[in-house]
């Protein structure tokens, strides 16, 4: 725990002359002070010692006994008052307060002759002397300066008025703090089948700080999400070279074990619900970056920073800025599809990790070596699936006899039938849907002890994206559809994908949306998540009459 602050009381701060007076009235009102009772002569010869008034030696004595018994308890008060104090009255106060907030502290940035004129202007409505410009001048001085320059500048114009201090604590072991985020490539991919542009994809990114290995890495159409930081999660946890040889790629990449601690910054998806729920139940601390400081997670965007700096060079890029790309046409020269530029950044990773780390005076790789051989592995996964249905999205519904609904679609399993004569009891279930693939849902089991998967109601359904239902429900709104049913949502989406696929030779966007669902469906995982059955009710099995559900008809 820190020292608490010692204050300064007068001692070198207090004018000589001043001091010296304090000192003089000190020699006669300490050993006064010492008495249980001060009479009037007494009082008198002391007053007389120092030429003050009766009155005037038993204030100095009040503040003697009320202090420490040290000469600075005997210097006079400062003046709140005066030149250059707060001296305006509560309702005019109150305006400049209420104006400065709301006319001055903005990114508008309005001038100090502005800001005089408007609380002059409400004065003068309110029957209030306005005051000075002067006035006003010093109120602004007075703002807290690194608060005003955010209000009015943003976070980066205020990181040169904070203090660099702050010593992050000491990372020695792998995987104990992993840095993530995200980043638009900057460059141009093709899609599979027509080799035209369909726009800049979303990389993450996950780091290890003790050996600055790559632990993690996915490129997506998708912008990013929660799903996408699960996404990167199960790449780092898991063994990579079966990934490696389905990607086709022969690079090395040994790098892989569950995080101990993740460090991001404060966006949207690494504050979640199911992010946190997530990492609660693999054990991996979260911690998050100060707002407004993004030096704070350097090492992540120093190795984003370096990765872009590398994409530079391929066909198709669009390099840092609008200045930087000149004339270069990226959409002409784009020539790269998602999966082959996955590849380049997979080789540009190993390469990397064969390189002498400026920081660490040797490669990542060296340090991952010698760090797995003094600890025990880490932790991987072997179930893929299993892992990401712990940081997908989580969504609460009652169990009905025809399943679950969720916007508008409905899911259905035997494996639901032994909740549904006791759905009562159990209140809402907690579900978890993969906004890329919303052909199936996982529902936690009451006992809160395994998911189990559950489909679509009607098997014959198309898999389709989390995107497309909700562009699919607000069509048929704008159609003027009052109620939005499944049928209706499907046959809209089937009508929305049949003129994607003819635009796709000419429409950018139609492209990219089909690129989309081409990818999803490639990499879309065979393995599901083992469940146990659900366990009979109490006394179920002595019930021989109690029959099983007949099979509910598609309709």
């Amino acid at each position: 725990m820190a020292d608490e602050p010692v204050a300064e009381r007068g001692v070198l701060t207090a004018p000589t002359h001043m001091w010296e007076t304090a000192v003089r009235q000190a020699e006669v009102i300490g050993p006064l002070a010492t008495k249980d009772t001060v009479g009037l002569a007494e009082a008198d010869e002391a007053a007389a010692k120092l030429r003050i008034s009766r009155r005037q030696v038993y204030v100095l004595l009040g503040r003697w006994r009320a202090g420490e018994g040290v000469v600075s308890d005997l210097l006079p008060g400062r003046s709140s008052g005066g030149r250059g104090g707060g001296r305006l009255s509560g309702d005019v106060e109150a305006v400049v307060q209420e104006v400065l907030r709301r006319r001055y502290l903005t990114r508008q940035r309005r001038s100090v002759a502005a800001v005089c004129k408007e609380i002059t202007r409400q004065c003068r409505a309110r029957g209030l002397r306005s005051p000075s410009r002067g006035t006003v001048v010093r109120r602004i001085a007075a703002l807290d300066p690194v608060a005003s320059v955010a209000a009015r500048e943003g976070s980066e114009a205020v990181r040169p008025l904070r203090s660099a201090g702050g010593v992050p604590p000491v990372v020695t072991g792998l995987l104990e703090q992993v840095q993530i985020d995200h980043t638009p490539v900057d460059v141009i991919v093709v899609d599979e089948r027509h080799r035209l542009p369909i726009g800049r994809p979303y990389l993450t990114a996950a780091i290890d700080v003790t050996s600055r290995c790559v632990v993690g890495l996915v490129v997506t159409l998708e912008a990013p999400s929660a799903t996408s930081v699960g996404l990167c999660l199960a790449h780092a946890a898991m063994d990579k070279r079966p990934w490696l040889e389905r990607l086709g790629v022969e690079a090395v990449w040994p790098m892989s074990g569950k995080p101990r601690g993740l460090y991001m910054d404060n966006a949207a998806e690494f504050k979640s619900e199911a992010l946190r729920r997530g990492c609660d139940q693999h054990g991996i601390a979260l911690r998050y970056r100060p707002r407004g400081l993004p030096h704070f997670g350097g090492i992540i965007e120093r190795l984003i920073g370096t990765m872009m700096q590398l994409v530079h060079e391929l066909p198709g890029t669009t390099f840092s800025s609008t200045a930087e790309r000149g004339a270069y046409d990226s959409d002409g020269k784009a020539a790269l599809t998602l999966r082959e530029l996955q590849g380049w950044l997979v080789l540009a990773v190993a390469c990397y990790h064969g390189q002498v780390h400026e920081g660490l005076g040797r490669t990542p790789a060296g340090v991952w070596a010698d760090k797995a051989a003094e600890a025990p592995r880490p932790v991987t996964v072997t179930n893929e699936t299993a892992f990401l249905v712990d940081f997908l999205p989580v969504i609460r519904r009652t169990l009905s006899r025809s399943g679950f609904v969720i916007d508008h679609v409905q899911y259905f399993s035997d494996a639901l039938k032994p909740w549904i004569a006791r759905r009562e009891r159990f209140g809402r279930f907690v579900l978890r849907r993969d906004p890329r693939d919303i052909s199936r849902i996982w529902v936690l089991d009451p006992d809160g002890t395994a998911y189990v998967e559950v489909p679509y109601r009607t098997l014959s359904r198309p898999p389709i994206s989390a995107w497309e239902q909700k562009a699919a429900a607000r069509r048929l709104r704008e159609l003027g559809r009052a109620e939005v049913d499944e049928n209706a949502l499907f046959a809209m989406v089937a009508q929305m994908r049949e003129i994607t696929d003819v635009a796709a030779a000419t429409i950018r966007k139609a492209r990219r949306d089909r690129q989309r669902r081409d990818v999803l469906a490639a990499s879309r995982p065979h393995s599901v998540v083992p469940a146990k059955p659900p366990a009979p009710a109490a006394g179920q099995a002595e019930k021989p009459d109690a029959a099983p559900f007949k099979e509910i008809e598609q309709w």
